[in-house]
């Protein structure tokens, strides 16, 4: 380092390293997102999640194939509960209404929720005030609305009434009394309660959508329909995915409506393999055939989840 201290005079100074300020390189190599000695902080939610789900899940799995009754000494047996399950015409049943249940209310709570959030996306000047009231169902207790509703469907209910005032007697029914009609009370409190989740899925999607897109495509001659199948189908497609697999392993698992409405009556006609574990792991003390029940439908909502995730998923994005 040299220093000028007059026109005449030229000293020449030595500076330590110590005692430089210029800084030290930085080492360029990119540190991992958790540095060895920091990771303990995830290490309670970790245990956590594998002590409470995967452990517990695979004892479950395990005991669906013993038949333990919850105390005592159990025996390995194999495949005979799977056998019972689909040779009792019940239990068969149950899965059927599951399967109703889960699919019908996936496809009205997306084409109600759908249209709902299409309505009031950009146009209604109400458009919070009707949001805030279709989506307040949604946070509401599922046996609170299941009450509700089992009030509505009685014989001198509210619809009952309604009907016999229109002069359609003949339409009065024991609604959850009623073998046939049942398992559609349970649906239509089940989609009324859900259909608002499914909207706000849908807005997020349509705010997505570029209002200039949708007016070129108007420009261009499009009508709505082919507005909405060119325009906004492609646009909200994550958004669809999304609302149909949450409604799926939502539809599969409904437990609290049915045992709040019919308990599974009339005569087993709106028991689901959610309601059939309960009873015959609880109520009845079987819980290796109960656990193998849970299994079952443990499968059936990981096959349709991995079906819906393959069916709506993006075409386009391979190729790019």
């Amino acid at each position: 380092m040299t220093v000028t201290i007059d026109e005449n005079t030229t000293r020449t100074l030595t500076v330590p390293p110590k005692a430089r300020r210029t800084p030290p390189p930085r080492n360029r190599e990119r540190k991992p997102l958790i540095s060895y000695g920091h990771w303990w902080w995830a290490l309670p939610a970790v245990v956590l999640v594998i002590g409470v789900h995967y452990a517990a899940t695979l004892t479950g799995g395990f005991f669906a194939f013993t038949n333990w009754t919850g105390l005592g000494d159990w025996e390995f047996i194999g495949l005979k509960n799977f056998e019972r399950i689909f040779s009792d015409p019940q239990l068969v049943g149950a899965v059927w209404n599951t399967l109703f249940l889960a699919f019908g209310s996936v496809i009205l709570t997306n084409v109600i929720g759908l249209l709902f959030a299409l309505a009031i996306n950009r146009t209604l000047k109400t458009r919070y005030i009707l949001r805030t009231l279709l989506f307040m169902p949604v946070v509401l207790s599922p046996l609170a609305v299941a009450y509700v509703w089992k009030f509505i469907f009685q014989f001198n209910g509210p619809l009952n009434n309604l009907l016999g005032a229109l002069g359609l007697e003949e339409l009065q029914k024991v609604w959850l009394a009623d073998p046939t009609w049942s398992i559609w009370a349970i649906l239509i409190t089940v989609v009324w309660q859900q259909t608002g989740f499914t909207m706000v899925i849908y807005l997020a999607g349509l705010a997505s959508v570029p209002i200039e897109v949708e007016e070129a495509a108007a420009l261009d001659g499009a009508g709505i329909w082919g507005r909405f199948w060119n325009v906004t189908v492609p646009a909200i497609r994550p958004s669809i995915a999304i609302a149909t697999t949450l409604g799926i392993i939502q539809g599969l698992r409904i437990f609290d409506q049915i045992l709040a409405l019919t308990g599974g009556g009339p005569a087993g006609a709106t028991e689901t393999l959610a309601t059939e574990v309960y009873k015959q792991a609880f109520s009845l003390g079987q819980f290796g055939f109960g656990s193998a029940l849970a299994l079952v439908l443990t499968v059936i909502i990981l096959a349709f989840a991995i079906l819906q995730q393959y069916v709506t998923r993006d075409r386009d994005a391979g190729k790019a």
